[in-house]
C-alpha cells in the first residue's frame, strides 16, 4: 500500500510532539535550564535563523505534576512557513496544508515514572489511584502517546510503536508496510517561568526506513505549557525541520529550518 506523503511528512515531524508531549529529559535544575531562552526564541517565531540551544539528553523529559493522567487532545495546525523556499523545500510541506486549521484529536497520558518502570501495564492505568501517585516524577507515556497521536493521522495503517526498554529517548514507529520510523532524542532544553508555565524544546534525530528511499533528518519540537485555572491545559507547539546530508540541500540550508509549523493544543480530562 502506497501513503500519502504528505500524511507521512506529518507523522514524521509530529509523532514524538508529546512529548511532546509529542512531546519527552530530566527534572528541572539549575544546570538544565536556561532562563528565557526559550521564551526568546518562541517570542521569535518564525525568525528562526539556528537551532535551539540545548544539552545531550539524559533521562527522560519531566512535566509538572498537574500533566499527571490522561487527556484529550485537541491538536490544530494554526501556521506553517517554509523560510528558504523556493531554494530549498521539503516534499510534504505543500500536502500539509490540508491540516491547516484542521483539529485532530486524539488520548494522551502522563504517568508517574514508577509506574513505566515496575509494571509495563500488568495493572490498568485508569484503576491507578492518580492522587496519591502524583509526588513521583511526571513523564508522556510515549508509546502508548505516539500510537494515539499516529493513528489519529494515519488510522490502521500504523501497526505498533514502541520505546527502547534501557531509554526512553529512542522510539520505533512500524507500519503495516514493515517501513519504520526510528525517532532518537538527542538534545533538549526546558524552562519554568513560574508554578503554572512551563516550556521544553528537544531536538530529535529521524530515521524514515522505505526500500523506496530512505530518509533522515533532525526536528526540533518546543512547546509552551500553561496550567489553566479550570484544571485544563492550553499549549502552543513549534515544530521545525532541519536537514542532515546526504539530502543535496542540506549544505545550503546548514542550521537554518527549512520547514516551521505551529500548533495550538488543548488538553481536557
Amino acid at each position: 500500500m502506497k501513503f500519502p506523503s504528505s500524511s507521512f511528512r506529518t507523522l514524521f515531524t509530529l509523532t514524538y510532539y508529546l512529548l511532546p508531549l509529542v512531546l519527552i529529559g530530566y527534572l528541572c535544575s539549575p544546570s538544565t535550564v536556561l532562563a528565557g531562552n526559550l521564551t526568546e526564541r518562541i517570542a521569535a517565531f518564525p525568525e528562526w535563523n539556528d537551532k535551539p540551544a540545548v544539552q545531550t539528553v539524559k533521562g527522560d523529559l519531566i512535566y509538572p505534576d498537574w500533566m499527571v493522567g490522561t487527556w484529550t487532545m485537541t491538536s490544530t495546525l494554526v501556521d506553517m512557513v517554509a523560510p528558504l523556499a523556493p531554494e530549498v523545500t521539503t516534499p510534504g510541506f505543500e500536502g500539509n496544508r490540508d491540516f491547516l486549521n484542521m483539529p485532530v484529536i486524539c488520548q494522551v497520558r502522563f504517568v508517574p515514572n514508577n509506574i513505566l518502570e515496575r509494571n509495563k501495564a500488568i495493572v490498568p492505568f485508569l484503576s491507578l489511584p492518580i492522587k496519591s501517585l502524583t509526588k513521583a516524577l511526571v513523564v508522556s507515556d510515549r508509546a502508548f502517546n505516539g500510537l494515539s497521536l499516529a493513528k489519529a493521522y494515519l488510522g490502521d495503517r500504523v501497526f505498533r510503536v514502541w520505546v527502547d526498554s534501557g531509554d526512553p529517548n529512542r522510539m520505533t514507529t512500524k507500519f503495516r508496510d514493515n517501513r519504520k520510523l526510528f525517532s532518537f532524542a538527542i538534545g533538549r532544553s526546558v524552562e519554568q517561568p513560574d508554578p503554572e508555565h512551563f516550556i521544553a524544546s528537544e531536538l530529535f534525530q529521524q530515521f524514515f526506513q522505505a526500500p523506496e528511499k530512505p530518509y533522515k533528518n533532525q526536528v526540533e519540537t518546543t512547546t509552551a505549557y500553561t496550567h489553566q485555572p479550570d484544571g485544563t491545559v492550553s499549549a502552543d507547539q513549534f515544530t521545525a525541520v532541519y536537514l542532515n546530508p546526504p539530502h543535496p540541500k542540506a549544505f545550503v540550508a546548514g542550521d537554518r529550518p527549512v520547514a516551521l509549523y505551529r500548533y495550538r493544543l488543548r488538553f481536557v480530562q
